[in-house]
């Protein structure tokens, strides 16, 4: 029996499905670093905030997806993330993965699968998060609300943000200058798979690239309530299918050490790609696949300037899990987080 894939967007499990991203409520433990804090990693769905100028995040993550035929590992997947001005992001992903076919036995017109392992190393994932939209409380809703925070790379504070007052001795453009509360922000995250000149496609590690994927993201305060959700489309190519992706992070800030949500997550399949255009687990030619997992996860400060943070999720599908439909028995996120630049 030839494996399913282990979700739709199976491209090295979680690294993809951190792409992956309004559609209800599920509960990530969230122990927070910063105020920013919220989507991305331990989580699947991804937010529209962002380092900060001249600001790096650097995640290292022990990630894994599994079900009843097959699993996806990055152990570990390197995140690097910095903040250019106020409002970008730049991103860079690559992970030692491992994909693991499970030993199956025979079935009615199906034969018994062997089990195997592979390794090495997985796709690079470049992408550039733009936060154009955030309001702040009293705020007017369009007037001054949308920018690109680029001014402030050129020592200057971006139109949108408050100024200091004038007698305040404070420089405009001071690194210092407290960060205003926003209430409601929006962003968009285009993102790119690529493979490394590496045997990973032709081993079956990974599937083909180039992939890219479009989302849009929001974040919301309602009161001390806490939303943040995410929508995109992954526009695959001849061995990788086109897909939706949805999620959503509902939940409450405690300190500015510790945040709670609960997170729904679901990837669709648009297309069915022929048969013959994959390698291992990659091999196209099935049905239509979907994912939708509720999780459970967090992020913890180890230390007094909160720079150093623990991040965890665990969680599985909330349909039925076999051996054929890619939904996971399980998912799982493990890892430390780091935050450099100035104060």
């Amino acid at each position: 029996m030839t494996p399913q894939p282990a979700g739709p967007q199976k491209r090295s499990g979680l690294q993809r499905s951190r792409l992956v991203r309004a559609i209800g409520f599920a509960l990530p433990i969230v122990f927070a670093v910063a105020a920013h804090a919220q989507g991305g990693p331990p989580f699947r769905t991804d937010d529209p905030e962002t380092p900060g100028n001249e600001h790096w995040e650097i995640n290292f993550g022990w990630i894994g997806d599994r079900n009843p035929a097959d699993g996806a590992y990055q152990v570990p997947d390197f995140d690097i993330n910095y903040g250019l001005g106020d409002r970008l992001q730049l991103k860079y992903e690559l992970p030692i993965a491992i994909e693991e076919i499970r030993p199956l036995p025979a079935t009615y017109g199906a034969p018994a699968q062997a089990g195997h392992v592979i390794a090495g190393l997985g796709e690079s994932l470049l992408g550039i998060k733009w936060r154009f939209y955030e309001h702040h409380p009293d705020d007017p809703w369009v007037k001054d609300r949308f920018g690109t925070g680029l001014l402030g790379v050129f020592g200057h504070h971006a139109a949108e943000q408050t100024l200091p007052p004038a007698d305040s001795g404070d420089s405009p453009g001071a690194k210092d200058t407290p960060e205003p509360v926003v209430n409601f922000s929006i962003s968009t995250y285009p993102q790119i798979f690529l493979d490394n000149p590496t045997s990973a496609v032709r081993r079956g590690l990974v599937a083909r690239g180039p992939d890219f994927f479009l989302p849009l993201e929001f974040n919301a305060r309602l009161g001390p309530i806490r939303i943040n959700g995410e929508a995109g489309y992954d526009f695959g190519n001849h061995g990788v299918p086109q897909a939706w992706h949805r999620g959503m992070l509902v939940g409450h800030e405690f300190s500015d050490r510790t945040e709670v949500y609960l997170e729904l997550y679901d990837i669709q399949d648009a297309n069915r790609i022929a048969p013959g255009q994959g390698v291992g687990a990659f091999a196209t030619g099935y049905p239509k696949q979907r994912e939708s997992t509720i999780g459970l996860g967090g992020r913890q400060a180890l230390n007094k300037d909160k720079t150093l943070n623990l991040l965890l999720m665990a969680g599985r599908s909330f349909q039925a899990v076999t051996v054929t439909n890619g939904q996971p028995s399980w998912i799982a996120y493990v890892g430390f987080q780091l935050l450099l630049g100035p104060k």
